[in-house]
């Protein structure tokens, strides 16, 4: 057992292992046993959508949860779809599938920079962005357009230019999702993905991008809950000693704080529960565990229990404890490091997104126009963000229909004499959206078709706009270029 621990005992060390999780909590204002814990040397917590009204509430809640500790204050907000500041009205920037498409690292530094400020503003410190995956699957259900791009130099250096951004503003970048989630294809919300790739494959590919954040100076990076057995045998690389303390500490020379995907997720928690596996991922080399939106306060008491008991039976060290309260007390000294430079004044997240949208064909003067969105169901990760061209085009009928009983006889009679729209997202995912693009398609070969998503299923002979992403910026710029 360390000094430390023998000098304070037990309620030392229940302090070290409550000093490793990121709790989260229902509601826009801070429990009380939220408090509480922090006082009792909780290590911070994670904001969803649902923590968040606006700017003002969102400063007011960060400011009570500082009243009596210094937390860790970490959030998704990646732009694009995943947003958290905008959760209930979509994101005011593009995504990184949008940036990759401008690649343009001077745009994306400065999209990840007004990033930043707004979540500096609000008192927000660590940003759980950007994704680093290279998205070489094409029908990934997790990442998709939250990847810069299927090239492994194009994701590196857009990386290198949002963690530049982030920081820049005061606010740690967290690289994610080590070592890799682009070449899945399955939700590590829902079980455990494989990923498989050689080592000399990992290296080349999945890796460089994190490698170069590395380099570039990133204050965290999250791991993925993905088996590559090449590394991590039957084990998710979050509980992988083998990927953490041996690759990515040892090899690529990380010393910074490893921050868990949410554990609260059926790739960890089916086999090994919540707290055996916030146990496993300590031991492997992580040092704050992000616990994901379910657990509740008595979770909290129960894992700090197990942590506590693992390292009485010897299961986890006392020193991988001590380590990592070392590498966050770190980055809280890090945030307090005072800044230059100027903040973001433009609005650069519709200038980006206007320079990302792509049209193939002409688009025609609208007449009357009817919008036909061909709904997708939302991811886990995304949640259910609003995303679509309502109400940017109040002079036009938007219609949202779902393509498992979409009358196309009904919409293409509503849409006689007018002009058509079509809007999809992911429909290269998606047969039965696809179907119904078709069939309207069939009817009426002059209407325009808009994709939200990634740009992979494009019907032949049509006006076609891909935006690379569905956020409020991405839509704007779409209404834009149709001149609706």
């Amino acid at each position: 057992m360390s000094e430390f621990i023998a000098e304070r005992g037990d309620q030392g060390l229940r302090r070290l292992a409550a000093g490793t999780l990121l709790a989260a909590f229902q509601g826009t204002e801070a429990p009380e046993w939220v408090l509480r814990e922090l006082e009792n040397g909780l290590g911070g917590v994670t904001l969803f959508g649902f923590n968040v009204a606006d700017a003002a509430q969102l400063s007011t809640l960060t400011s009570r949860l500082r009243a009596s500790a210094d937390p860790v204050i970490s959030l998704d907000e990646e732009g694009g779809d995943v947003t958290r500041l905008a959760y209930h009205v979509g994101s005011p920037y593009p995504g990184n599938a949008a940036l990759g498409a401008v690649d343009d690292v001077e745009l994306t530094r400065r999209v990840y920079r007004s990033i930043g400020d707004d979540l500096a503003r609000c008192g927000v410190n660590l940003d759980m962005a950007p994704s680093a995956d290279v998205n070489t699957a094409a029908d990934n259900p997790v990442i998709g357009t939250r990847s810069f791009g299927a090239e492994t130099a194009l994701v590196a250096r857009h990386t290198v230019a949002a963690v530049h951004g982030l920081q820049s503003a005061g606010v740690a970048a967290c690289v994610k999702h080590f070592p890799g989630h682009g070449s899945t294809r399955q939700d590590s919300h829902l079980e455990v993905p494989l990923v498989d790739a050689s080592v000399e494959l990992l290296r080349e590919r999945e890796l460089a991008p994190f490698r170069a954040a590395i380099e570039a100076g990133t204050r965290s990076i999250m791991t993925a809950h993905v088996r590559v057995p090449a590394v991590t045998g039957a084990l998710p690389a979050t509980l992988s000693p083998a990927a953490l303390t041996g690759l990515l500490r040892g090899e690529m020379g990380y010393e910074g704080v490893i921050i868990t995907d949410a554990l609260d997720m059926k790739a960890v928690t089916a086999a090994y529960g919540l707290a055996g596996g916030s146990v496993l991922s300590l031991a492997a080399g992580a040092d704050l565990l992000c616990l994901g939106p379910i657990p509740t306060e008595d979770d909290v008491r129960l894992i700090v229990d197990e942590i506590v008991a693992a390292v009485h039976d010897g299961r986890l060290p006392a020193a991988r404890l001590e380590a990592a309260a070392e590498r966050v007390a770190a980055l809280r000294a890090w945030f307090g490091t005072p800044r230059t430079g100027e903040a973001e004044r433009d609005v650069i997240g519709l200038t980006a997104a206007r320079r990302a949208v792509s049209l193939t064909g002409s688009a025609a003067p609208l007449v009357d126009p009817l919008v036909v969105e061909v709904d997708t169901p939302p991811t886990i990760a995304v949640g259910d963000v609003p995303w679509g061209f309502t109400p940017l085009l109040p002079q036009a009928e938007v219609l949202r229909v779902k393509p498992e009983v979409a009358d196309v006889a009904d919409i293409l009679e509503r849409a006689s004499g007018r002009s058509l729209i079509v809007v999809v997202k992911d429909a290269h995912r998606y047969e039965v959206s696809q179907s119904v693009v078709s069939a309207l398609l069939a009817a009426r070969p002059d209407a325009t078709v808009v994709e939200m998503g990634l740009p992979i299923w494009r019907p032949e002979g049509v006006t076609y706009l891909a935006t690379y992403g569905a956020a409020r910026a991405n839509a704007q710029a779409a209404a834009e270029l149709l001149g609706v």
